[in-house]
């Protein structure tokens, strides 16, 4: 790689020389780190990374483009699709909407509904962090500790399929409520689950405490300190994990958070502003979330699960919050009085602290950009939304887009100039 001069404060050093030693290392988009395709451009100096390009877009699905053409019912299978692990917290963010919208018609979902689906969005929650601090154990090495948390995420993932029918991709929620109730037996077992899940977690909470092997690989690696986590609108865990209590369940409650829940509510943060700060902050969190359960399940009211809406949504321009297991989920609803939406567009967490993982990496060994890159718990397919070209050449500079049939027809064309995909 070619070396650059550049004019950057060195973070080991604290000096604001020039660097005339840096060299560019690319992690991504294709790495042993990245399950899904992103672009890190790492300036370092020696091992130590001095400055980091971050360059997404490798993903497009088209979701939002697609959610116009479907109706509302269609669109909560739709958005499940953005994300197999936030599955169930899209389809709520797209219910709150079209039901704070019908709110203002005096139209109101059962409360039983509120606690069940609260219920599967703290499942959710367990299933997400257990499967990230298996995730994070095995990329500082521990694989002991990888396999034994994904053991005991099948206790949250068992529960999730007995209730819904699905273990990802649960396709419970209705506009107005959901469409399996839960029974008798199926509160006990939440209990008798989410209590052994505690027991479990908090031996987790003592090994990454005390074990070298966590203690010596997370702290001290990828600090954020909490004016820059402020400054670059951090959010979910790794805002927490900086001393900010910041959760919109809290802040902006719906589902079962708007009742008596937000009484017994804990916002937990931790304040070393590091990878181990984020472990900490997911663990307690985790067991936090099988005390919520247990709360749900022990004052779940009885009544009916679903209420009727109306055919069409009368127009309206909703912004709906939700706390997804990684941070603040936004789902913007445009409704034209009719039964799909004029435009639905979605802001995932990801997004919101690709900004920060940049800072973080900034001081770290080349060694450790992994673990604090993984330390967000990034879902990049989610992130990702759509690609604008721009001609280089000012003097012609032009930006379009392109529909599915020229974009094919541009692969076509390509593929077959650089000789591509021929026998």
């Amino acid at each position: 790689m070619a070396k650059k001069k550049i004019k950057v404060a060195s973070p080991k050093t604290g000096c604001a020389a020039c660097i005339p030693n840096t060299m560019e290392i690319p992690l991504g988009p294709q790495h042993p780190a990245l399950k899904e395709p992103e672009h890190f451009l790492l300036e370092v100096e020696g091992e130590v990374i001095v400055n980091v390009t971050p360059r997404i877009g490798y993903v497009h699905r088209g979701i939002e483009k697609l959610a116009e053409t479907k109706t509302y019912s269609q669109n909560l299978t739709l958005v499940e699709r953005v994300c197999g692990i936030c599955s169930h917290v899209h389809s709520i963010s797209l219910v709150n909407a079209v039901e704070g919208i019908l709110s203002s018609h005096d139209f109101e979902v059962p409360e039983r509904a509120q606690y069940i689906r609260t219920i599967i969005l703290e499942l959710e929650r367990i299933h997400s962090h257990i499967l990230w601090l298996g995730i994070a154990a095995h990329e500082i090495g521990f694989d002991t500790l990888f396999m034994l948390s994904w053991r005991d995420r099948e206790l949250s993932m068992d529960l999730l399929e007995e209730i819904t029918g699905n273990r990802v991709n649960y396709g419970i929620n209705e506009i107005g409520g959901i469409r399996r109730n839960m029974t008798q037996e199926q509160l006990d077992r939440t209990v008798k689950y989410m209590n052994l899940t505690i027991e479990r977690l908090e031996r987790y909470v003592d090994i990454c405490i005390k074990e070298d092997t966590v203690r010596l690989r997370t702290q001290g690696v990828g600090i954020l300190l909490p004016s820059k986590a402020k400054e670059l609108c951090a959010c979910g865990p790794t805002a927490r994990a900086s001393g900010l209590a910041i959760d919109i369940r809290y802040d902006d409650p719906y589902s079962a958070y708007k009742g008596p829940l937000r009484d017994i509510f804990k916002v937990v943060t931790y304040d070393t502003n590091d990878v181990f700060s984020r472990v900490v902050v997911r663990l307690i969190e985790t067991i936090e979330a099988c005390k919520y359960i247990i709360w749900l399940v022990e004052n779940m009211p009885n009544g009916p699960v679903f209420a009727k809406p109306p055919r069409k949504i009368p127009e309206a321009q909703i912004l709906s919050r939700t706390e997804a297991p990684r941070g603040e989920l936004i789902h913007y609803l445009w409704s034209n009085n009719t039964n799909k939406p004029y435009r639905l567009k979605i802001t995932t967490p990801t997004l919101a602290n690709i900004l920060s993982v940049s800072e973080m990496l900034k001081g770290d060994y080349i060694a450790d950009s992994t673990i604090s890159l993984a330390s967000i718990d990034p879902c990049f397919s989610c992130e990702d939304r759509m690609i604008i070209i721009i001609n280089k050449d000012r003097r012609k500079s032009k930006v379009w887009t392109w529909n599915l049939d020229q974009l094919r027809k541009y692969s076509k064309e390509w593929n077959a100039k650089n000789k591509r995909w021929k026998k």
